[in-house]
């Protein structure tokens, strides 16, 4: 078995906003989507027609990452804004009415919308993918195995959608709660070899179930397309520089889980059962409140945490020359995720005596420009 080359790349998805309404560019101009898809490539539509969605090069360093996905951000916000609109960076629209959107007329949007029905019609959501490179097959299904117990801290740590048609949802991540609902969601099965996934695979394509592994939407899976182990847990991080964060912790706990296995030892596994608890909480409270540390059987802020994140995988980020991304995950603790700063935002505006609607469209505002910040 050949030492994987962890590799890093990143999707993005984003939501096109009106400056005007601040509400979603229910039917922008198709010259946009023509324009920003003449991006080197890497831009292309989503499931709505007020969604666009990134992907970063094949990346040999985070830095090389950070250069790319700023850059991108830049370009496709350039694109947007030569429209009239604005570029927004959040998995959920603050008041957005999801009945409104309209569907991208492509066969595979369509034929989905045909498939899942009143399930996928609401899924005005956006997420963020991260891709590492683990070449070796039954690598890759021992990792994902294995990564699966980090995937709650994630996700706490990136959360960015807590309003759902113009309500506080009282969740930081309600996105999780609306994809839960699509079929093959969730976390993985733990599969003994890729034989054994990829039997699995074959039973329901076999069965007409599905076209390919493509169809399985769980929160780590391996790519069809790359041969990646992709997270697809997080929210999208309103801040090009949390998304770096999630990306960098990402490869690096990978690196940690390969590093012990070739010292012969493994990250003890947990049943979904107990795994889910924490996604759960995450999903809830974000970082503002505590998960279960599994092996000493308590609950442990997210706080403390983090530092323990931040030590264990420490040698990792050394080799990766990330430890400045890694520990960013600290700052990001300190001031809240983009999820508690749209509620700040929320409330402040209340308390400066903004209507309801008028607080929502500051939310907005925040976030707009919150996107544009450092890319």
């Amino acid at each position: 078995m050949r030492d994987p080359s962890f590799t890093i790349g990143v999707e993005e998805e984003y939501l096109l906003v009106d400056p005007a309404t601040r509400d979603l560019a229910t039917d922008p101009p198709a010259v946009l989507m023509s324009e920003a898809e003449a991006l080197e490539g890497q831009v292309g539509p989503e499931f709505l027609r007020s969604q666009l969605e990134i992907g970063t090069k094949v990346c040999s360093s985070i830095a090389e990452l950070r250069s790319d996905l700023g850059r991108l951000r830049r370009q496709v916000s350039d694109v947007v804004e030569g429209h009239g609109l604005k570029l927004m960076a959040a998995s959920t629209h603050p008041f957005a009415e999801a009945s409104a959107q309209l569907p991208t007329p492509k066969d595979r949007y369509l034929q989905l919308e045909q498939d899942l029905q009143g399930v996928v019609r609401r899924l005005m959501i956006c997420g963020m993918h991260v891709h590492v490179g683990v070449e070796d097959e039954d690598l890759r299904i021992d990792l994902m195995g294995q990564i699966s117990y980090f995937l709650p801290h994630l996700l706490a740590l990136s959360t960015s959608s807590p309003f759902w048609h113009g309500q506080d949802s009282g969740l930081k991540s309600y996105r999780t709660s609306v994809f839960r609902s699509m079929p093959r969601t969730g976390l993985p099965a733990d599969f003994s070899s890729w034989a054994e996934y990829q039997r699995h695979v074959d039973a329901l394509v076999a069965a007409g179930v599905i076209e390919d592994a493509s169809k399985l939407w769980w929160d780590v899976r391996p790519s069809c397309r790359y041969p990646t182990l992709e997270m697809r847990i997080s929210d999208i991080c309103t801040n090009v520089d949390d998304t770096i964060t999630i990306a960098a912790l990402y490869v690096c706990l990978l690196s940690m889980l390969y590093r012990r296995r070739q010292e012969n030892q493994r990250w003890r596994s947990y049943l979904p059962m107990l795994v889910n608890e924490n996604v759960w909480r995450a999903e809830r409270y974000g970082i503002s409140e505590s998960l279960i540390d599994f092996g000493k059987g308590v609950l442990v802020e997210y706080v403390d945490l983090v530092d323990e994140l931040i030590e264990l995988v420490r040698e990792d980020a050394e080799a990766f020359d990330c430890v400045a991304e890694v520990e960013h995950a600290r700052e990001i603790v300190r001031r809240g995720t983009s999820a508690d700063s749209q509620l700040g935002t929320y409330r402040k505006a209340l308390a400066r005596g903004a209507t309801h609607d008028e607080a929502l469209q500051a939310v907005v505002d925040w976030l707009v420009e919150e996107t544009a910040t450092g890319i």
